[in-house]
């Protein structure tokens, strides 16, 4: 008998922890109106360094095992700082730059698979479901032939959540297939009909990776490596092989509890097939920068198609102005305009970050899931102070 996966479990965005008021992203067009340079200049080196001081303050104020960030300027110039400790058990320190689990940018990097697979014509944004995969989509209130793409990368088509905080966790090393994944979503009611509301869910982007597979007749992963990873030059990103359970580069490692006031429990090492199109890459900070920076440059899309992924929807579940586009989020800055980006937890890592319209970009990564959301806030308030430095 499967595990049940159910909404408990989001390899998801970076204020929503694993609580479903935190289903929520974005996009939106603007330039972004900064009061200065992402870096001071040489004159003011002396002063403390906003950056390292908000890492620390992740470390010591909300208890984080590390903390590591990357900050790009408009020069592509990226500085990177590290807080914490990279191994509790030995006390190595945190590798600069190192390897994460980026949990939900996943959402990113299949969307723009996806939205490639448009501009070449062998998938169209608003055919249905069963267009690609005729009678997959069957259960209580939902229908495949009602479900479009578009739908299914906006997450407003109403399917139901397949991940299980739990299962996941007692089980780190367990292979899910993506079809009995869908079989545990499918199991339930939907949540509305297509196309009525939004709701962050995991399964849309599951059926995603399903069509593209379907249309390329090849695996995801291998796609997307090749489609994003290898065209932009991300390095150190990947999207793992079946079976591959490690981070292979350095990394710090990634710690869980259950509790504020339990001990933490190395989760490093798990098998990332229940991430899957949802959540399974491999990434740096400074990958992550360069990622949504070509993004908004156009080295990944055609304009007609980066301009759909940026067409949102109200995403305002999780804060005041948050919008989702196709995998894109849009989000206010205090100083004015907006930054895009993704975000993702897993069990292990957090980040949080995003890019402006002129070619700065921001990545915070955490070793573990805050238990407490404030921590959330106040690593999305780092990326922003940051970007509005």
């Amino acid at each position: 008998m499967h595990a049940r996966i159910s909404p408990r479990l989001r390899p998801a965005l970076p204020r929503s922890g694993w609580r479903k008021a935190l289903l929520a992203v974005t996009v939106l067009t603007g330039a972004v109106m900064t009061t200065g340079a992402l870096f001071p200049p040489a004159a003011s080196a002396a002063k403390p360094d906003t950056v390292q001081n908000s890492l620390n303050a992740l470390v010591a104020d909300d208890r984080m095992p590390a903390a590591l960030a990357s900050v790009t300027d408009r020069d592509g110039r990226t500085r990177h700082y590290t807080a914490g400790t990279g191994d509790l058990k030995t006390g190595a320190k945190v590798p600069k730059d190192g390897q994460v689990r980026a949990g939900s940018n996943t959402k990113a990097f299949t969307a723009v698979v996806a939205l490639q697979l448009v501009a070449e014509k062998k998938i169209a944004l608003d055919a249905p479901v069963d267009t690609y995969l005729p009678g997959l989509l069957r259960g209580e209130g939902i229908d495949g032939r009602h479900i479009t793409i578009r739908q299914l990368l906006q997450h407003t088509s109403g399917l139901p959540e397949y991940l299980d905080k739990g299962a996941i966790l007692d089980d780190r090393q367990r292979y899910y297939e993506p079809r009995e994944l869908l079989d545990s979503a499918l199991a339930q009611k939907a949540h509305f009909s297509p196309g009525a509301k939004w709701e962050y869910i995991n399964t849309n982007y599951l059926v995603a990776g399903l069509i593209i597979q379907k249309v390329t007749g090849r695996p995801l992963g291998e796609e997307i490596n090749r489609r994003v990873v290898d065209r932009i030059g991300l390095r150190h990103t990947s999207f793992p092989t079946p079976g591959d359970m490690a981070i292979h580069e350095p990394h710090p490692k990634g710690y869980h509890r259950d509790t504020a006031g339990s001990p933490w429990r190395e989760v490093t090492e798990l098998d990332p097939s229940w991430g899957w199109a949802a959540g399974a890459v491999v990434s740096t900070n400074s990958d992550l920068n360069r990622f949504y920076t070509a993004l908004l440059g156009g080295e990944l899309l055609p304009p007609a198609q980066l301009a759909q992924m940026r067409t949102t929807v109200s995403a305002e579940v999780i804060a005041p102005g948050i919008r989702y586009g196709l995998g894109l989020i849009s989000r206010p800055l205090p100083c004015g305009g907006v930054y895009w980006g993704h975000g993702g937890t897993i069990p292990g890592y957090l980040t949080s970050g995003g890019a402006t319209e002129d070619g700065r970009a921001v990545n915070i990564a955490l070793t573990a899931i805050p238990a407490d959301s404030s921590t959330e806030q106040d690593a999305q308030t780092a990326v922003e102070t940051t970007l509005c430095r």
